[in-house]
């Protein structure tokens, strides 16, 4: 399939961007930001949503540095997943970036493009001619939820690998205003605060709003964390269920339990610990683990594999992170 065709532009500061930002909407042009440009290009092969105008926030100064508590937006998913101190301290967080499709896209791909993954279903995730035949969908071009047939909310699956690893470490989002004029004043938003269960609007975040970092909190250190993906192939596909889990425990009974989930809804969940803190890592607490988040998690049939098989995998992953981390 063909690109269609757009404008790109490439600034190398915020100062540029701004500059563009501002001239496209003053003369009422549509534009969309890329950063590795992995899921923003496909879609715009498929028509999906394509704007006349691309900013490519690669060359951007400053946004690609990463520390043990702080990574910078345009990370790549390649470094993150090879980088030794975040492999010491949240070994969940490289686990899945490094699951991430295949090496040639981590390498292309950001944390903050797989953040903001855009949402992905078997009624648009396919060409335009597919689609047309199907008469649209509410996502694009159509007026109409096929998943779950109304109007009022996109049931498109999130399909991001990093969200719920983050979540479980309640790690806070810092925003840059392409609009304001100071070009240090940032917003602050928790990771689990930033998630709009749609998937169409599927953020807190206002169009002008720029992904610069990602910060965990120092307390992040003292859990234990991993990941488990679900997928068709093992390379290149998205999750089509992903859990993650964080984990702190004292003479063999959990501290503190974090368990969020990838693939399922419009969003990625953070469960919390669905009340098992001060239980006894055993087998039974990990077979009770697994029925609780199989009878929370909520599927839909818009991805590949049943729903049922999904939540029963959600359940399965979680307690085999349990019986793993508590190790």
């Amino acid at each position: 399939m063909i690109l269609p065709t757009f404008e790109l532009h490439q600034p190398s500061s915020l100062a540029e961007l701004r500059a563009i930002c501002t001239g496209l909407e003053t003369t009422g042009e549509s534009y969309d930001f890329m950063a590795g440009g992995t899921d923003v290009l496909p879609n715009y092969k498929n028509r999906i949503n394509a704007r006349s105008h691309v900013i490519s926030l690669s060359k951007l100064e400053g946004c690609n540095t990463i520390a043990v508590d702080r990574i910078g937006a345009l990370a790549s998913l390649t470094d993150i997943a090879r980088h030794p101190e975040l492999g010491r301290h949240y070994p969940g967080l490289v686990e899945a970036a490094g699951q991430v499709s295949s090496p040639p896209l981590r390498n292309m791909g950001t944390l903050g493009g797989n953040l903001l993954l855009d949402t992905r279903c078997y009624y648009l995730n396919q060409s335009e001619f597919w689609r047309a035949s199907k008469g649209y969908c509410m996502k694009a071009d159509g007026d109409v939820c096929l998943v779950v047939p109304q109007k009022e909310i996109c049931y498109a699956t999130y399909s991001g690998d990093l969200a719920p690893v983050l979540l479980t470490l309640d790690a806070t989002l810092h925003f840059h205003d392409i609009h304001g004029q100071d070009e240090a004043a940032e917003r602050s938003v928790p990771i689990r605060e930033f998630y709009a269960l749609d998937g169409i609007q599927r953020f807190h975040k206002a169009p002008g709003e720029l992904l610069t970092a990602i910060s965990i909190p120092e307390n992040a250190r003292q859990l234990r964390t991993g990941y488990h993906k679900l997928r068709v192939r093992d390379t290149i596909e998205y999750p089509v269920m992903g859990v993650a889990m964080a984990l702190s425990s004292k003479a063999g009974k959990i501290e503190r339990l974090e368990l969020a989930v990838t693939g399922a809804e419009a969003i990625p969940i953070h469960y919390g610990d669905l009340g098992f803190t001060g239980r006894q890592i055993d087998d039974g607490c990990a077979d009770e683990l697994r029925a609780a988040l199989c009878s929370r998690v909520q599927t839909y049939r818009n991805v590949p594999f049943p729903p049922s098989y999904r939540k029963a995998m959600a359940g399965e992953f979680a307690g085999d992170l349990l019986m793993k981390l508590g190790d």
